[in-house]
Parts: structure tokens; sequence; C-alpha cells
């Protein structure tokens, strides 16, 4: 799965669960803003708060914020 260019992959994910930004924020204690900025990679959540992002959305931590690979050395 291809994430967005900020490298996460929660619309996708909220999409797919057909859900809102403002009801994935309701689900999981955040302003609809807060979903959009994490969205856009403006915001990185907690670690707490991606936790609560992956469960609601039925993923991981991992597929939801994917770490880009490092280069060998």
């Amino acid at each position: 799965m291809v994430g967005t260019p900020r490298g996460n992959n929660v619309r996708e994910h909220r999409k797919r669960a057909r859900l809102t930004q403002a009801e994935l924020g309701g689900v999981v204690g955040v302003s609809r803003q807060s979903i959009v900025s994490t969205e856009k990679g403006d915001y990185a959540p907690s670690v707490y708060l991606g936790l609560r992002l992956a469960r609601a959305l039925g993923t991981t931590v991992e597929e939801l914020f994917p770490l880009e690979e490092e280069a060998p050395r």
C-alpha cells in the first residue's frame, strides 16, 4: 500500500473503514482537526494515539505509520 506523501496510511485506512474524520476523532478521543493534521503528516501522534488509531481502524501502528527503509551502511 502506498502512503501519503508524508508517509502515513491513516486516510486510506479511515476511508476503507467508512469513517469520517470527525467519527474517527470521536472514537479515539481527539478532534477532527487532529485527524486532519495527522493524515496530512503535519502532526506526529503520540504512541498512545497511534495505538488507538490502529485499534479503531483494525490494523497495526506499523501499517499506519511505516518506517522508511534505511540505506545499508
